[in-house]
């Protein structure tokens, strides 16, 4: 189930759009001028799947539309002002072809009076949060948002006995079903700080605090890493201690010719050190698969072929990961030869930097994830999200790809979105200002325009 089009009526009381997803290219790109509303579809969308019902609130329309390829739609309508059912201030509407059209109204969530937690702390429960009136707050978004919106975005942070619903707030199954269907990522423009849990002193409760994200997707990759070669261990493990047995059961292997194991051999040989420059094996020089043609008798031959499918099934443990890394790995390498950076990986720190220019002035090699520019961490954070943060099949939404971005990254930004949704089965919407992005895909675009005069 794909999303095929969105449109919005009333969007900040003015404009009205409808935008197409191209479904063959997988890529769609809104521009317009400011404050059409490029980021506000984009928060619409990623509000209703992802159930952060404070942003429809927070934003003004009238109503918005989104169709997907099976011919269902899902309507979200907000009552005017003067509605008498104002306690129902949005509604959902689920329309399939031949069927009774299915609704829902989310409650808001209400502050309890007789809680004893001052709103006052918030700032520091909340990363990025800061207090500009009694009941009003400034988000690192740029967003202002009420009491009630803080609590309903971030109610995860909160003590579950500090807001209360109106009454039941359990979701009917065919809302649940439609959004396990539709998988929504948004990249949001400020991405280059990152939420961390640490303990507060304030409240008994994990209070995240704000590292780099570069920092962040490195610790987070180097557990990806480290987790993938305890499987690898569990697995070799396993098929180490029956091995004997299987060779002893193996059938002859009349069928494989001594050409065709060597072929087998090499390419395993070749695996293994792809998987050592990717930093997810180590290095060790006992493992190496060199057997001369000479040495394989028939016996040889029958334990060899339980061998090499032994080492593939090992080995195919990290080919999804190992893939993403070289991926990310040529990208990155080809944008940061520019300025004498290279990125590489390990499993103890994920990320690690190093630079080809001496200097005088210092002699270290080895550089920080903060010590790279905000246009070379934008670029890191933005691929990874990309390739590691999204699950298949889903709609990522990136507002404004080209932030901090040298115009020739622009350039180059859509063949490498290519190459990430061909391994990783993606479909895009982006909004951008920038012609350097397009290039001359303006088949891809969607313009939003105003009120015609």
């Amino acid at each position: 189930m794909r999303i095929k089009q969105i449109s919005v009526k009333g969007l900040f009381g003015i404009f009205e759009h409808i935008i197409p997803l191209n479904l063959d290219e997988r890529i769609t790109i809104i521009h317009g001028p400011n404050g059409f509303g490029k980021t506000a579809i984009l928060r619409l969308l990623n509000g209703f799947f992802n159930s952060r019902y404070s942003e429809l609130r927070a934003l003004a329309f009238r109503s918005f539309r989104v169709e997907f390829d099976d011919s269902s739609v899902i309507e979200i309508i907000k009552n005017s002002e003067n509605d008498k059912k104002k306690y129902n201030d949005i509604g959902f509407y689920f329309y399939q072809p031949n069927l009774e059209k299915l609704s829902f109204y989310p409650k808001q969530i209400q502050i309890r009076s007789d809680i004893d937690f001052p709103i006052s702390i918030l700032d520091d429960v909340i990363p990025g949060l800061e207090r500009i009136g009694p009941r009003k707050w400034l988000y690192l978004t740029e967003e202002t948002l009420s009491l009630e919106e803080v609590i309903e975005r971030f109610e995860n942070l909160l003590p579950a006995n500090f807001f209360k619903l109106q009454e039941s707030q359990e979701e009917p199954k065919w809302l649940e079903n439609l959004k396990s269907n539709i998988h929504i990522r948004l990249i949001e423009s400020q991405r280059l700080l990152n939420f961390v849990p640490k303990r507060s002193s304030r409240i008994n409760r994990p209070t995240p605090s704000m590292l780099s994200t570069v920092s962040a997707y490195s610790d987070e990759l180097a557990k990806l890493m480290q987790d993938k070669f305890k499987e690898y261990g569990t697995i070799s493990q396993s098929l180490d201690r029956t091995f004997p047995v299987r060779v002893v059961k193996q059938q002859p292997s009349s069928d494989l010719t001594d050409e065709q194991l060597g072929i087998q051999l090499n390419n395993l040989e070749e695996m293994r050190s792809h998987l050592i420059e990717v930093g997810l094996l180590d290095k060790d020089e006992d493992t190496e698969f060199q057997i001369q043609p000479q040495d394989i008798d028939e016996s040889t031959k029958n334990a060899l072929s339980v061998y090499v499918e032994d080492v593939e099934k090992k080995l195919s443990v990290f080919a999804e990961v190992a893939d993403k890394i070289e991926l990310l790995r040529t990208i990155i390498n080809n944008k940061f030869a520019y300025s004498y950076k290279e990125i590489s990986f390990s499993k103890d720190k994920g990320f690690v930097f190093s630079t080809h220019y001496k200097s005088p002035l210092s002699n270290t090699k080895t550089l920080l994830p903060t010590d790279l520019s905000s246009g070379e961490q934008h670029e890191l954070v933005l691929l990874y999200e990309l390739l590691f943060k999204v699950e298949p099949n889903s709609l990522v939404l990136i507002d404004e790809p080209e932030l901090s971005l040298h115009v020739g990254w622009q350039i180059q930004f859509l063949k490498d979105l290519q190459e990430i949704i061909k391994l990783t089965d993606l479909d895009v919407l982006m909004a951008t200002h920038s012609p350097d992005i397009i290039q001359d895909r303006w088949d891809l675009t969607v313009e939003l325009k105003g009120l015609e005069k």
